[in-house]
């Protein structure tokens, strides 16, 4: 997972120490939740939502397999378990003017706005997701 997330052509992360090893366990054990799109023994996606601060994590796809709809399915079946389990309204940051931005207000979130470092803040209500997935 961490191959891929620092693979990514945006959201780029400038300071590696932010996301190790020992800290990404930590969301998948002790915070939160995660899964994978795995093809041929490659990650190709993955998502991890920590329930502790009701945010999306992280929700990456790797370079050259965007488009595919992993992305998307990926984020239907953590939000789907989230709010199948809670509802309480789910947070987000993403920078401005990247795919993710245009995936995340595409995909119903709500930006609520914009944080010290200029990223974006979005947010799912449970009712939102809800109707979404009538």
């Amino acid at each position: 997972m961490l191959d891929l997330r620092f693979s990514v052509k945006e959201n780029i992360l400038n300071n590696r120490s932010l996301v190790t090893e020992e800290i990404t366990i930590g969301y998948l054990t002790r915070r939160g939740k995660g899964w994978v799109c795995e093809m041929e023994n490659q990650i190709l996606g993955f998502a991890i939502i920590d329930c502790i601060d009701k945010n999306i994590w992280a929700l990456f796809v790797r370079p050259g397999f965007e488009g595919r709809g992993i992305g998307k399915k990926l984020q239907r079946i953590m939000v789907g378990w989230f709010f199948n389990q809670s509802d309480e309204t789910l947070w987000l940051v993403t920078a401005p003017n990247t795919r993710a931005e245009k995936f995340y207000r595409a995909s119903g979130w709500i930006q609520t706005g914009i944080t010290k470092q200029g990223e974006i803040k979005f947010e799912m209500s449970y009712d939102a997701w809800k109707s979404r997935t009538k």
